[in-house]
């Protein structure tokens, strides 16, 4: 399964950024194989608006059946939703540590945005 982690660096021992649409890093895993793929996401992070969506779109087009983030805006939600793409939350310190959470099922599917938009 490919999921995506929002990230302050360029791999998995990377901080998890909480910010999903302004998040610096997106970071593509193969949960089987343990595989990745750093996408730069900075043209969102400092979008004016729709960071969210765009980064939502983005997430999609790389074929994530899932994401993880800290936090998710409602019109991200509603992007991911339409695109078939699972949101989960976590606290978790690294990317690493979000995807062992991930395949432990540790961390639970939202439809919620936790936050409110432009949260930056």
């Amino acid at each position: 399964m490919k999921i995506v982690i929002t990230a302050q660096g360029q791999d998995v021992s990377s901080p998890l950024d909480p910010r999903f649409g302004r998040a610096k890093w997106l970071v593509a895993v193969d949960t089987e194989t343990g595989g990745f793929e750093v996408h730069d996401n900075t043209v969102n992070l400092n979008a004016s608006s729709g960071a969210g969506i765009q980064t939502a779109q983005n997430v999609a087009r790389l074929g994530a059946q899932a994401v993880i983030t800290g936090n998710i805006g409602p019109n991200a939600v509603k992007t991911l939703d339409a695109a078939n793409v699972a949101v989960f939350l976590s606290k978790a310190s690294t990317v690493q540590e979000a995807v062992d959470a991930f395949k432990a099922g540790e961390l639970s599917e939202t439809r919620q945005a936790n936050v409110e938009g432009h949260w930056v």
